[in-house]
């Protein structure tokens, strides 16, 4: 193939190693020379991180023999990963969150046995470049530089290659690197899907609201701040005390911080806002719904929601159902005070992430990176990402380390 001639590598989040090789073509990364394999062991086989049954940090698992993926569909192309970044989603689906409904999306006939998604592969967002394209793929070529956030039924990114739908990819800002484009996609697409298509939010209409996020100073928030402002939206952000001097760089124009006492207090105190975005779930929503604009087609987006532990727990058909009720309760309670209530889900679309990489070229947002790990170093990552209280994303670089 003859994007494996004079390939260019640049730094990734994870460093692969060397794969087997017989008969093989040449690269150049800076002033090296390495050997990249053209047999067809390398083409059905790749490093990646997988796991095998789901459960804590012990289940991850490196393999340098995961299957290659294939273009399975004329409309999908394959991009070797330079760097991935790492999300709470990511924990969470490790130890099985939304198992019952991945599962449903992966296989809706219900043709496969129980377990059929092992091995699975982790990772929701990623920066590469573009190795092979489907025969209907017309905004792509070989060797474009992309990035993507992708949807949690498939293969992640954690691994050297993966195959995206051309409608979830778009092309990497320029004037990022790839380690830092890694740490935007999924916080951007999150953001994007809870402002704009579930809070109808735009460039044209935002100007001169008043946003409140509450919990501003995690991936959603910290984009979400600097996404508004590039918007001309006032933005109140909470926060701990020693997160506001970092949002308020991002941008924000009022900090609450939470852990001075009841936040709805200082809160009510306020002007009242045309939306809210939850990003701490719990009771907030009893108190938060008072601080919107009563009668003004205000809103209150939570990311926080119980669709998939209620999956998870109840199976597919009750599961559905409760949450559908809930949904509704709530959203019919709030309607007749004169508010929307309204849930927000992580939703990976490529025209989205063409309109952040606008902003990102025109210094309106800044990737927020705050720890990188090697290939190798995967299961601290994930050690630390389950830490919390993180400022930024935690970034692994997938490229080909000598390290593993």
């Amino acid at each position: 193939m003859s994007y494996l001639r004079n390939f260019v590598s640049s730094r990734c989040l994870f460093h692969h190693s060397k794969l087997p090789s017989v008969n093989t073509s040449a690269y150049w990364h800076g002033s090296r020379t390495r050997l990249f394999s053209t047999t067809k062991i390398s083409m059905t086989i790749m490093p990646a991180w997988v796991i095998d049954k789901y459960g804590s940090n012990d289940v991850l698992r490196f393999t340098r023999n995961a299957s290659f993926p294939v273009i399975n569909y004329p409309n999908e192309v394959i991009v070797r990963v330079h760097s991935a970044g790492l999300n709470p989603l990511d924990v969470s689906m490790r130890g099985g969150y939304g198992a019952a409904t991945m599962s449903m999306k992966r296989d809706p006939l219900n043709i496969k046995q129980l377990g059929s998604e092992f091995p699975l592969i982790l990772g929701r967002e990623a920066s590469g470049v573009i190795m092979e394209c489907g025969l209907d793929v017309k905004h792509f070529r070989e060797r474009d530089e992309v990035w993507a956030a992708i949807p949690p039924w498939k293969q992640g990114s954690l691994a050297e290659f993966v195959v995206l739908s051309a409608n979830e990819v778009s092309h990497k800002p320029k004037s990022l690197s790839h380690v830092e484009a890694a740490a935007i996609p999924y916080v951007a697409t999150t953001a994007w899907s809870a402002l704009v298509n579930t809070g109808g939010l735009s460039k044209d209409n935002c100007a001169k609201k008043r946003i409140l996020i509450l919990g501003g100073s995690g991936g959603v928030g910290t984009f979400a701040i600097q996404m508004l402002k590039a918007w001309g939206a006032h933005v109140t952000v909470t926060c701990s005390q020693n997160a506001e001097r970092f949002v308020r760089g991002l941008g924000a124009d009022h900090v609450v911080d939470y852990t001075a006492g009841a936040v709805e207090e200082p809160l009510r105190a306020l002007e009242k806002f045309d939306l809210i975005l939850d990003n701490v779930g719990g009771d907030t929503e009893l108190w938060a719904m008072n601080l919107l604009k009563p009668w003004c087609g205000a809103k209150f987006v939570t990311l926080v929601t119980p669709f998939l532990q209620n999956t998870d727990r109840m199976g597919i058909a009750d599961g559905m159902m409760k949450t559908a009720a809930t949904v509704a309760t709530k959203a019919l309670k709030h309607l007749v005070k004169g508010v929307h209530y309204r849930w927000g889900f992580f939703a990976p679309s490529g025209p989205a992430l063409d309109e952040v990489r606008e902003m990102v070229d025109a210094g309106q947002v800044r990737a927020v990176v705050e720890e990188t790990f090697s290939f190798s170093q995967l299961p601290q990552a994930f050690e630390k990402m389950e830490k919390g209280h993180a400022r930024g994303k935690t970034v692994v670089q997938i490229s080909r380390g000598d390290d593993l």
